[in-house]
């Protein structure tokens, strides 16, 4: 993943409502807010390096530094759905989600 990137694995949404029917898939996508457990995340927000000295024979390097991402692999991220790309890889579908469009996330030991 890239920058702030998060590629999450939707869960299975509930197809069924509190009162037993059965809810058909495009109901389900529908929804404002769907759930998915997170299996990468990119390397964080890009900050510039910051350096006292500009010195003009030294070599200048552009060593990019990152702010983590909150989100970790194996985290169920709670997100905003029409805030992502869906993407098939090998039969399965993900979602590859900015950072700020997950709303909260839950992290148990012991998930996976």
């Amino acid at each position: 993943m890239v920058g702030d990137r998060v590629l999450v694995k939707p869960k299975n949404p509930n197809q069924q409502t509190s009162s037993g029917l059965y809810l058909p898939p495009a109901a389900i996508e529908k929804e404002n807010v769907q759930s998915g457990y997170v299996i990468k995340t990119g390397p964080g927000f890009p900050i510039p390096a910051m350096t006292d000295e500009v010195e003009p024979w030294k070599e200048v390097k552009e060593e990019v530094k990152y702010v983590p991402l909150q989100a970790q692999e194996g985290d169920l991220a709670v997100y905003l759905s029409k805030s992502g790309v869906e993407v098939e890889f090998k039969n399965d579908k993900y979602l590859i989600l900015s950072h700020s469009a997950i709303l909260m996330l839950i992290r148990e030991e012991g998930l996976f």
